[in-house]
């Protein structure tokens, strides 16, 4: 049982909508419940998900929507704060 827990779980990741959106950088993306949008507009038979979120939606968007909006749920400061334009600026080691 715990053995498919984690192949789910890792299933599960690799199409991630939010961890897809994490990266994607388009301009004028939305930031803010990225992965949940995404698997909304999906959902809802968007056409052109690479054009608007600047990452392709995942393959089955009802199965990722509750991982996606926990993780969302978990990144909203930082997703907040990119939004209204606080920066990082985080470097390596020494």
């Amino acid at each position: 049982m715990n053995k498919l827990l984690v192949l789910l779980l890792v299933l599960q990741l690799t199409g991630c909508a939010t961890a897809r959106t994490l990266d994607a950088a388009k301009p004028g993306a939305p930031l803010v419940y990225a992965g949940t949008r995404l698997d909304l507009y999906a959902m809802n038979g968007g056409c052109c998900a690479m054009d608007r979120f600047g990452a392709e939606a995942p393959k089955y968007p009802g199965v990722d929507l509750p991982a996606s909006a926990l993780l969302d749920t978990l990144l909203l400061p930082l997703s907040v704060l990119t939004v209204i334009g606080v920066s990082f600026q985080a470097t390596g080691g020494l």
